[in-house]
């Protein structure tokens, strides 16, 4: 039996029975009851609460002596008339002001006749609230991936075709073999960014983390972006603080990095700057941030940008070569190394990402031998 709907709040209370003693529950069962994490109630012949945990009074199932929600008792009432087990799911709407709806898996049995005087029900309820919000999550992903697969790989067939029927036409075989090529590099950017993103998404510590100099991540992830900004005419720069080391992965870091980059470099214009700034912001921080002189983005969309998928202007992204995964990548790498990223954005003035990440435990440098930073932020060092 499966209820759907949303469930209301029902005090079920019956007058009629204010006077009655209630029955008492064996000191057994109230011992593995209170060991259970399920959400758990016990009720007498007469609908009143012997037993509830403290999740289910938190979750507004039970108030003082009776269960508060509708769909349950009316469960609790039929096993007990006909003694079979009964399993369900329902929705209970929060008690408070803008609560949010907790789904429940249910399972209601009779505790026999021998049990404090017959005709108790246990009650059992489990919270499948983030079960279910992980499998539409899981959902939304596989149909976000094969959606972004069909595109290439459509495209791969038709040109196959092409190429097929234009066999006694050397130069439109060239031509056509080029498009084969850009929509293969496609498709391998984007198994490529699943594999990182299926390696970082669980929001876990990097399980062997080794001492990483900024610098060094920050050199290797301009060198890998620098032939397409001069593509573009637009100007790589590196300034900040040096010798700044974080514990992490050093391979993750430079992919974040260059994800950054190459998102400022597909969306600013040409003659353009990008500066990439490294500051020690206190003891035990350091930031990294990629500035640009880009379109910007929307305040509307900075709230999602962060998603799997998700585009501010979808056309112009394929265009680019972008599978809409890097800054989710960005930012579960960042929560991998136990940092935060956020985002400064006008829309014409340009965006700046920021990578907030722990510094090692190490002695910071003497005095002596530090430079100062040539700027605060990579914001502050453009024009």
């Amino acid at each position: 039996m499966k209820i759907r709907k949303t469930a209301k709040a029902h005090p079920g209370r019956d007058l009629s029975m204010e006077h009655r003693p209630p029955a008492r529950l064996p000191a057994g069962i109230a011992a593995v009851l209170s060991v259970l994490s399920s959400s758990a109630v016990v009720i007498d012949s007469e609908d009143r609460v012997l037993r509830a945990s403290a999740a289910a009074r938190s979750f507004g199932l039970v108030k003082g002596d009776r269960l508060m929600v509708g769909e349950l008792l009316a469960l609790a009432r039929q096993v007990r008339r006909d003694g079979e087990i009964r399993e369900g799911e329902i929705e209970v709407a929060g008690t408070k002001f803008g609560g949010r709806t907790t789904s429940f898996a249910v399972r209601v049995a009779p505790l026999g006749s021998g049990v404090g005087g017959g005709g108790l029900v246990l009650l059992l309820a489990e919270d499948q609230t983030e079960s279910r919000r992980v499998e539409e999550v899981r959902r939304d992903f596989v149909a976000n991936v094969s959606h972004e697969l069909k595109t290439p790989v459509g495209a791969l067939a038709l040109l196959a075709e092409t190429v097929e029927d234009a066999a006694d036409d050397p130069d439109a075989v060239r031509r056509f073999a080029g498009r084969m090529r850009q929509e293969a590099s496609r498709l391998t950017k984007l198994a490529q960014d699943l594999i990182t993103l299926s390696r970082i998404q669980a929001a876990e510590p990097i399980p062997d983390p080794i001492p990483v100099d900024l610098s060094i991540v920050v050199a290797e992830a301009l060198d890998r972006c620098r032939m397409k900004a001069s593509a573009h005419g637009i100007d790589l720069e590196a300034k900040g603080d040096p010798g700044l080391v974080v514990l992490g992965d050093e391979d993750l870091l430079v992919n974040a990095l260059r994800n950054l980059l190459e998102n400022a470099v597909a969306y600013s214009p040409e003659q353009t700057r990008v500066v990439v700034s490294t500051t020690r912001v206190a003891d035990d921080v350091a930031e990294i941030s990629v500035a640009d002189q880009g379109i910007g983005i929307p305040q509307r969309d900075l709230e999602r940008i962060f998603e799997r998928f998700y585009r501010v202007d979808p056309a112009r992204s394929r265009a680019t070569g972008g599978t809409g995964l890097g800054l989710a990548i960005v930012k579960h790498v960042t929560a991998a190394h136990g940092g935060k990223v956020t985002v400064w954005s006008k829309v014409g003035d340009g965006s700046t990402f920021t990578l907030r990440l722990p510094i090692a435990n190490q002695p910071r440098a003497a005095a002596g031998n530090s430079q100062p930073p040539a700027a605060t932020s990579a914001r502050e060092a453009l024009p």
